[in-house]
């Protein structure tokens, strides 16, 4: 049950606040507290950024990262190596990634892993654009980068499949990353190390 703080205005900045993840009620009721002990230009200057990037951030045409452009930066860069892509789960996994330094390649962000339990199939996934993507743009390796968990390999088996005729080499990071570990929460030189040392794919499991 929603508390209510006999005040309209304070109410529905708390319900808006207590929407984003990890904040409840009453997380939200402090940040909405700290933001009424400060100057007024320190809220407006807040919410205008927050709805200048819900306007501006649209998401990359190629490799659908985010990006203020029809092309993001990364696949835009003439410093990239284009033979290679890095196939992730979402935006955050890009960031991650991109703190190591060590990949020099383009990426291709799914937006999810299948699910049947949540409702989510290959379809309602970026899966078939990248089948697309390796044909026409002659990718040389696509490595998979999903979260070490029963959908991210269900999803990795997928693509592997999916991929099977085109001839592009298919690897996965090193697995000094723990099974159910998110990338976001693995340190960068751990992760590092597991894209230096990635393996084939079929390496990581038997065709019998």
């Amino acid at each position: 049950m929603i508390q209510s703080y006999n005040s309209r205005l304070l109410d529905n900045a708390v319900a808006h606040l207590a929407k984003l993840p990890g904040i409840g009620q009453k997380t939200a009721l402090r940040l909405a507290l700290h933001l009424l002990r400060q100057e007024e230009d320190v809220a407006v200057g807040l919410g205008e950024a927050i709805a200048e990037m819900r306007r501006g951030i649209r998401y990359c045409s190629k490799c659908h990262n985010i990006s203020e452009e029809d092309i993001c930066p990364i696949c835009a860069s003439s410093r990239r190596d284009p033979d290679t892509v890095c196939v992730v789960e979402s935006v955050k996994d890009v960031l991650t990634i991109e703190a190591t330094r060590e990949f020099n390649g383009l990426y291709h962000v799914l937006g999810g892993v299948i699910s049947p339990l949540d409702g989510v199939s290959p379809s309602d996934l970026e899966i078939d654009s990248l089948v697309n993507r390796v044909t026409d743009d002659d990718v040389k390796e696509v490595i998979l980068a999903l979260n070490p968990t029963i959908e991210g390999d269900t999803t990795n088996f997928y693509i592997f499949r999916k991929l099977a005729d085109s001839g592009v080499k298919i690897s996965i990071l090193a697995r000094g990353i723990s099974i159910g570990n998110e990338l976001e929460y693995t340190d960068e030189l751990t992760l590092g190390r597991s894209i230096l040392n990635r393996v084939p794919f079929s390496n990581t499991f038997s065709t019998k």
